[in-house]
Order: structure tokens, then C-alpha cells, then sequence
């Protein structure tokens, strides 16, 4: 069970995070035009609306809630030490979790579901968004069954996490975790793991300088409703604006 525990939570942790990095530099340098997430909006729209909202508003809020709890583990302990802030963070992680899985149950039956999709779908993108809906289901059950989750976290795994960056490993705090919150840890890195080689690689060229970037200004250079108007004859200059 030691050997077990060593390959699991020291072994396996490096092991995924020098796949990410080499998998992903090799995919965006060598195959940069695969590096999206092969969007099947033109194929099906309105289901795909459905999962995709819920599913990426609840997976950044839950993402972004352990990476708080990671770098910050002094204040997210200190901001738990008042119980009414510990309710209010925890209900919060906890509905948008229930909304991370509502939109991947909701994208995993239209790629089942409908005909067209499935014609494009793979055995990673299968594999993938199954072991996403496992680590969400554990995650939700980890939240009701193993409550405080916040506080724990900053206090045992944030330690462990940084001691793998440091390379000097600390365990003994999560050897002793329950087996639902180990799942939980090595469903991470099994998901880290898998990025280089599925659709979720698409968020390294994520577009987020558009949120700081100046507005992007467009002028219509020719008559938008001649341009438009299936009655407007073929020319080889677009009708200009009055």
C-alpha cells in the first residue's frame, strides 16, 4: 500500500506534469493549427448552448477557487475563521460545481445523442469528458460528504503541492486523506496528464487579452443592405456607402 501511495501521490504528480508541458510545447510549436477546440457549433447549436455556458462558468469558478486556495492559503484560512464567510464560500463552490456537472451531463449526451456529433467525436473526447464527469461527481460528493474542503485544502494539500515544486515531497498529510478525496487528487493529474492529447489544450491560446486589450473599431466601407440584398447584381466592386 506504501509503494501504492509513493507512485500515486509523488511517481504519478511529476509524471503528468512533465507530459503536460513537453505535450503541450510539442503540440503548439510542431501542430499549432490543433491547438482548438474543434468547435461543432456549425453542426449543432442549441444543446451545445445548454452544456457549454454552465459547463465554462462553472469550471472557472471551481478552478479558480482551488488556485486561490493553493496560492493563498493564509487568507483563505484566515477568511474561513468567520463561519458565515465559511457558509457562503462553500454553498457558492458548491452550486457552481452542481453547474459544472449539469453542462458536461449536458454535453456528453449530445455527443452520445445526436448523429452528426458522434460522426466527429473520438475516442479521447469520450474518454476525456468521462473522466471530467467522474472528477466533478467526486468533487460534489467530496463537498457534501467532506465538508470545509476550503480550509483543508489551504491547510493539507496546498503544503503537499508546493513541497512537489520544491521537489522534497510531504505526504504524510494526504496518505492519511480519505480514499474519495485521493480519487479526487489523482483524477487531477490524470486529467493534466490527458490535456496535451484532447480538445482541452485549446485553453493555453485561450483569447484572454481581449479583456484588457482597447475596443477594436470597424467601419463599413460599402452599403450594407445593397450588399445584402439577394436582388443586387454580381459585380466585381462591392456597392460603395452612400
Amino acid at each position: 500500500m506504501n509503494a501504492l501511495n509513493v507512485f500515486l501521490f509523488v511517481a504519478f504528480p511529476y509524471v503528468a506534469v512533465v507530459v503536460f508541458v513537453v505535450g503541450v510545447t510539442y503540440r503548439y510549436r510542431k501542430k499549432g493549427f490543433t491547438v482548438t477546440s474543434l468547435s461543432s457549433q456549425f453542426l449543432e447549436g442549441k444543446q451545445l448552448f445548454w452544456g457549454t455556458i454552465p459547463f465554462h462558468f462553472g469550471i472557472l469558478v471551481v478552478f479558480f477557487g482551488h488556485l486561490v486556495a493553493f496560492m493563498f492559503p493564509r487568507a483563505t484560512l484566515a477568511w474561513n475563521s468567520v463561519p458565515i464567510r465559511l457558509i457562503i464560500l462553500e454553498v457558492t463552490a458548491f452550486i457552481f460545481g452542481v453547474l459544472l456537472l449539469i453542462g458536461l451531463v449536458g454535453l456528453l449526451i449530445r455527443r452520445l445523442s445526436h448523429g452528426r456529433i458522434r460522426a466527429v467525436t473520438t475516442k479521447t473526447d469520450i474518454a476525456i469528458e468521462l473522466l471530467l464527469l467522474a472528477q466533478v461527481v467526486l468533487g460534489c460528493w467530496i463537498a457534501v460528504g467532506y465538508r470545509w474542503g476550503s480550509s483543508w485544502f489551504a491547510a493539507d494539500l496546498t503544503p503537499y503541492l508546493w513541497s512537489l515544486g520544491t521537489f522534497t515531497p510531504e505526504t504524510a498529510a494526504v496518505y492519511a486523506l480519505p480514499w474519495p478525496i485521493k480519487l479526487h487528487i489523482v483524477g487531477a493529474f490524470a486529467i493534466l496528464l490527458l490535456v496535451p492529447f484532447t480538445r482541452l489544450v485549446h485553453f493555453i491560446v485561450a483569447p484572454f487579452h481581449y479583456v484588457v486589450r482597447p475596443y477594436q473599431q470597424v467601419i463599413w466601407n460599402w452599403n450594407r443592405r445593397s450588399i445584402r440584398d439577394p436582388g443586387t447584381p454580381w459585380t466585381e466592386v462591392r456597392p460603395k456607402s452612400s
